[in-house]
């Protein structure tokens, strides 16, 4: 076996360029499998990490109309002031399978400290809120529902917000923050959380109680809607069906008329984000698979003139007793190794890559063995089987002829 790969590997080395040649095409190969596949699998546990920023089982009814791009980002059109807060509490009341909920108003919105103003996301809400979305303090406290009947003039800071007001998050808690016109005492500081799925950074947010912000800061009586935890095994289809026949009775929606709010739950972003991704996986197959097949041709064409340019070798090794099934193994080794370390430099090559699409995208790290083992194993088959007929080929060379033609 040792002296059947060394005479193999100096065989391709006597044709270098065309050698290299028939490799590219498999290491384009394995290149693009191993490389789109990863990145395609990297973003689906980046979703599902998004998806477990919003909460666990939310769903949630909005005002208006919301659209998601195939990126998952949200858009929203129309209704902004239809949704009342009683609307928000008949859907808590009807909804089967609702363990926590909390009616929000979300409107940006300048914060100031001394003389740092900056922009925000302001989410008036009920004291449920970190429980209902997963997101608790990391500072101080958020607000209770005393100071929610009271209408107290508190407000909790998102992270980033909490940063770039006071330096440190930590000399936020207690200090008189003017959110539009009204002086709010910041009682606590939010953990860091990051962008959801939706693309709100959630760290440039601030949080105050909903009765202060609908009584003393704004009089308004519609919100913009509503999020509800809903129990494990929730059929999420028939929620969403009742609270669509819920909010279109309630809006006197006329049968073929669009409705005014939107029904939806994590798993719709979700299955958005996927459905690009299963795109990106589909692109990544037909290039490697067309990379594969301009491979296995090439490596079929250098082997066939690795036949005829070596007939003598293979005329005397037959002569000196070599049997067929042994020029047929030196060949399909041949064939093997040219393809195996194609794809072996294409994975490598993808695997760095792929590293560096991580950390530039801040994507997690995820590294599939059995993906890396596909395209490696992959690559030496389909040089075996791309050897197959040069090596069937040289096992039937007419020895005498050969000898002959050389004598």
């Amino acid at each position: 076996m040792f002296l059947s790969l060394k005479i193999a590997l100096q065989a391709l080395a006597t044709h270098k360029l065309r050698t290299v040649l028939a490799m590219l095409g498999v290491f384009l190969g394995a290149l693009a499998l191993t490389g789109v596949r990863h990145v395609s699998k990297a973003m689906v546990r980046q979703a599902e990490i998004e998806v477990e920023k919003l909460g666990p089982n939310l769903f949630a009814v909005f005002a208006g109309q919301t659209r998601f791009s195939r990126g998952g980002d949200a858009r929203t059109a129309g209704g902004a002031n239809t949704f009342q807060l009683e609307d928000a509490q008949a859907v808590i009341r009807s909804l089967p399978g609702v363990i926590r909920s909390v009616p929000v108003i979300t409107r940006p919105m300048p914060v100031r400290s001394g003389n740092t103003k900056i922009q925000c996301q302001l989410v008036a809400t009920w004291p449920e809120y970190p429980a209902v979305r997963s997101f608790q303090p990391g500072m101080g406290r958020f607000f209770t529902w005393e100071e929610e009947r009271d209408r107290a003039k508190v407000v909790v800071l998102g992270l980033k917000i909490a940063q770039r007001l006071f330096g440190d998050p930590q000399k936020a808690t207690g200090q008189v923050v003017y959110v539009f016109r009204a002086g709010l005492t910041v009682v606590g500081v939010m953990e860091e959380k990051g962008s959801d799925i939706s693309g709100t950074d959630q760290d440039e947010q601030v949080f105050v109680p909903l009765s202060t912000y609908m009584r003393r800061m704004a009089n308004q009586t519609w919100v913009t809607g509503v999020f509800l935890q809903m129990a494990d095994g929730t059929d999420f289809n028939r929620v969403k069906q009742a609270a669509t026949s819920l909010m279109r009775a309630r809006h006197n929606i006329a049968g073929g008329k669009r409705d005014d709010f939107s029904v939806l739950s994590a798993e719709d972003t979700m299955q958005l984000k996927q459905q690009a991704l299963d795109l990106v996986d589909v692109l990544g197959l037909i290039s490697s698979t067309l990379s594969f097949a301009v491979g296995g041709l090439g490596i079929l064409s250098i082997m066939i003139l690795l036949v005829r340019a070596r007939r003598l070798e293979i005329g005397v090794r037959r002569a000196m007793g070599a049997k067929k099934r042994d020029i047929v193994r030196q060949f399909l080794l041949e064939a093997g190794v040219m393809s195996a370390v194609g794809g072996g430099a294409g994975v490598l090559t993808a695997l760095a890559l792929i590293t560096v699409v991580y950390a530039a995208g801040s994507f997690p790290y995820v590294y599939d063995g059995w993906l890396i083992l596909q395209a490696l194993g992959g690559s030496a088959l389909l040089g075996v089987a791309a050897g197959a007929y040069p090596a069937w080929q040289a096992a039937n060379v007419e020895v005498l002829q050969v000898l002959r033609d050389r004598a």
